[in-house]
């Protein structure tokens, strides 16, 4: 249970789960890290307008270089407050993380320009939604190495 609170932690914001695991500087490095690329991107501004509809302006004022950092950045901080807190034990677990964390980055370098049956999902719903897959895939692979 703790790995998994540590977890959600990390998703709230990461570096919390570091932080809860008393790994302090670690918890400091990804929270900085969050901050300037949170910032650098303008990120919070595309969420907001992504949760009002604005997809189109959201695409329009993301620096997509910035955020380009932010999955690996978002992924690991996830996988390493996990794997602290005692999780992940079992092999190739880092798998569904891992996977996550491309998919998101690759629906976030397709976000500005794709869209699907007339809908523009935007750097922000777009990579969101790619998450679905990459755990998917990450967590079939898992299981068929953990089979051999």
């Amino acid at each position: 249970m703790k790995a998994i609170e540590q977890l959600l932690w990390s998703i709230a914001f990461p570096g919390f789960g570091q932080f809860l695991n008393k790994k302090y500087f670690k918890g400091t490095v990804f929270i900085l890290s969050e901050l300037l690329i949170n910032v650098q991107s303008r990120f919070n501004e595309a969420i907001q307008l992504s949760f009002l509809g604005e997809n189109i302006e959201a695409a329009k004022i993301i620096d997509i270089q910035w955020l380009m950092f932010y999955p690996c950045l978002y992924f690991f901080a996830m996988w390493d407050a996990y794997k602290d807190a005692g999780g992940g034990k079992s092999p190739y677990a880092f798998l569904p993380f891992v996977f996550s964390a491309y998919f998101v980055t690759v629906g976030l370098i397709f976000s500005t320009h794709l869209t699907f049956f007339g809908v523009f999902f935007g750097p922000i719903w777009l990579p969101m939604l790619s998450v679905i897959p990459g755990a998917f895939i990450g967590l079939v692979i898992q299981a068929i190495l953990n089979r051999s």
